[in-house]
Formats: C-alpha cells, structure tokens, sequence
C-alpha cells in the first residue's frame, strides 16, 4: 500500500505534468476574441441587405467583393487588440503557422473568384467563397480553439449546399454563412465556448 507521501508526490507530478501540458498548448494557439467574429457577421449581414435591395440585386457580386475587405479588416484590427494574438504572432512561428493554415484556402478562393468571373459563371461564387473559407478556418483552427475548426466545419456544409441551390438562394446563403454564422460563433467564443 502507497504510503502518504508517495500519493502526494504523485499528485503533485501530476498537476505539473498537466501545467506544462497546458503551457505548450496556449504557447502554440491563440485565442481568437469573439468580437472579431461579430464584427464581420456584420459586414456580411450589411452586405446581404444590400444584395437583396431590388435595384441593387444586380451588383451583389461587387457588393461582396467591398464587404470582404472591410470584413477582414475589422476582424484584424479587433484581434491586434487581443493580448494573447499580439504575443501569439509576436513569438513569429505560431503566427506563421496560423497564417499558412489560412492562407491557401483563401489564395485558392481569390483564384477561382477571378476564373469564375472571367466564365461570366458568378453563380457558383458564394459556394465556392463558403467552402474556400471553411477549409481555411479548419486549417487555421489547429492553431486555435477547436470551436474554430467546428465553425469552418459549417462553413463547409453550407458551402456545399449553395452549390445545389437555386439561384435565389445564393445571396441568403451568404448572409446565413458570413453574417449570421459568424455572429453566433463570435458569441459563443465570448463566453467562453471552446468545442470538444
């Protein structure tokens, strides 16, 4: 039978064990602020308005292509003001990492954009845009909270079924993903919500 002090040392290994555990993961992931989301959920629910004004309707695709930087932008200015991003890229390897979970999956949507455009085939767009962009929040959420990569998990289905929907359904679908999505997964990272 294990005597007191061997339980103790034990224990006392354990908590250390799992400290250390914990260290390594925040040393290697950021925690990405909720408001950056709700940020650009309402760009992309602006950006849906928008497109649905009837006289506007015609120009949703430019409408989108001037919501998407503004999106960025806010979301990127919002995580600069996060303690934990600003040490996160400031250490350089984590934040290169994030940067090449994102980035080819939104080099790869800016490359189909301009051949869907020069097809004079914008209809495929928005499911493109939607899957595009879940493949990079799931690339990218390795290096975050997992509820980053359940978020681009969403992205991607929704994704998938704007591209069998009809045409009247594009522009709604968009706003579902980049706005409302958005919005409801900035909450919930807010408080605190991480995923299993």
């Amino acid at each position: 039978m294990p005597s007191a002090k061997t339980v103790s040392l034990d224990s006392h290994a354990m908590a250390t064990l799992r400290y250390i555990r914990e260290s390594m993961d925040a040393a290697g992931s950021v925690a990405v602020p909720g408001s950056a989301g709700i940020a650009m959920g309402a760009v992309g629910l602006a950006a849906t308005a928008l497109s649905l004004i009837p006289n506007l309707a015609s120009h949703w695709f430019a409408i989108w292509l001037v919501a998407a930087p503004i999106a960025v932008l806010a979301g990127a200015l919002l995580m600069t003001r996060s303690a934990s991003v600003v040490s996160f890229v400031g250490t350089g390897k984590p934040g290169r990492k994030l940067l090449l979970g994102l980035t080819p999956s939104l080099f790869a949507g800016a490359v189909m954009t301009a051949v869907l455009w020069k097809a004079n085939y914008l209809g495929a767009a928005p499911g493109i845009w939607l899957l595009l962009y879940g493949c990079a929040l799931i690339s990218a959420g390795v290096f975050t909270k997992i509820i980053v990569r359940w978020m681009g998990g969403c992205f991607v289905a929704l994704g998938l079924l704007a591209l069998v929907s009809p045409p009247e359904l594009q522009v709604p679908l968009l706003g579902l993903g980049f706005g409302a999505m958005h919005i409801i997964f900035g909450v919930l990272i807010a408080r605190g919500v991480h995923g299993h």
